[in-house]
């Protein structure tokens, strides 16, 4: 389970894709059967150091072709290999969901899928490559797992996390530096409460659960005693988690880095919905596109930012 770090506060901030690309590195000299595929893009998705330090033939450039990349790693996966398959979120699952589906979840493959550059935080490179929707198009894939990590140390732990899961996974990974907040273990569908409190259940996924953090502070002034959990999986979500958070706060909150619509808190209200109905209050992008821009700058136009954050917490504390 994870916990803060001491340094927490301290605004330090590091590189999920590198962090990851480390994680990579490191499982793969001790597990001969990984292997590693980019699509014209190994530096700018973290394989980079892959690509130097295992090479050919552990490193496999399929050029621009994301159906293939996706195809060529299920082919390996049943030939007894683990693939790590990595490409831009806007374009793998975005570009090849279909192939995704029919041939790694179908047949259940145990392809561990990259996706880059997720969220708004790509800037300025604008809505075709802020993949916003790549959480609703993985989750409702059999089979898969669907992972996000919230710092650097998380994703070059969650590396060899998914390496020894017998599933195929998705990862979710940010392009902008993020800051670092996070220790100890990383485990797939668990769940990590990393501040109590009984007021209302902040419940964050991604690059998202450092801002409740921030808003948690903010609320503590103001008398509001608010819990933080840090869900790293979002499929299998850690139902008995979020079960316990809204009995506990009576209260939730959710944010995520994408679109709500079919996202992160959609996962939590289902839970909750047939468990135990509670006031939700979900915070993400509302069906619109990104647009270039400072990460700032989209993070406050989509009520991402932690000022946004704790007025919408205030909102729910408001009698049902």
């Amino acid at each position: 389970m994870s916990v803060l770090r001491d340094d927490w506060r301290a605004g330090n901030t590091a590189s999920m894709r590198l962090g990851f690309g480390r994680g990579l590195v490191h499982v793969a000299m001790n597990n001969l059967q990984i292997v590693a595929l980019s699509a014209d893009l190994a530096d700018s998705v973290g394989f980079g150091e892959f690509a130097k330090r295992i090479g050919a033939p552990r490193f496999i450039e399929v050029g621009v072709a994301e159906q293939n990349l996706v195809t060529v790693a299920s082919g390996l996966a049943a030939m007894g290999n683990i693939p790590f398959a990595a490409s831009y979120a806007a374009f793998s699952p975005g570009r090849n969901w279909e192939q995704i589906r029919t041939t790694i979840c179908l047949n259940d493959q145990p392809v561990k899928l990259v996706g880059s550059h997720a969220g708004l935080n790509v800037g300025a490179d604008g809505a075709t490559h802020q993949m916003l929707e790549d959480i609703a198009l993985m989750r409702s894939l059999s089979n898969m797992v669907v992972l996000a990590p919230g710092d650097a140390y998380e994703a070059e732990i969650m590396a060899a996390v998914m390496a020894a899961d017998p599933r195929p996974n998705y990862v979710r990974l940010p392009r902008a530096d993020m800051p670092l907040f996070l220790d100890g273990a990383v485990a797939i569908g668990q769940a990590s409460v990393l501040r109590q409190g009984t007021d209302v259940a902040l419940l964050g996924t991604g690059t998202m659960t450092y801002q409740l953090l921030m808003a948690a502070e903010q609320l503590a002034y103001a008398g509001v005693q608010a819990e933080v959990v840090h869900c790293n999986t979002i499929k299998p979500l850690d139902e008995a988690a979020v079960v316990a958070a809204a009995q506990k706060c009576g209260r939730v909150v959710t944010a995520e880095e994408g679109q709500i619509a079919g996202g992160f808190g959609g996962a939590v209200a289902e839970v909750l919905s047939e468990k135990l109905p509670v006031k939700i209050k979900r915070i993400g992008v509302r069906n619109q596109f990104g647009e270039s821009g400072t990460v700032a700058e989209l993070w406050q136009k989509h009520g991402l930012d932690v000022e946004t954050i704790v007025r919408h917490v205030k909102d729910n504390l408001s009698p049902i």
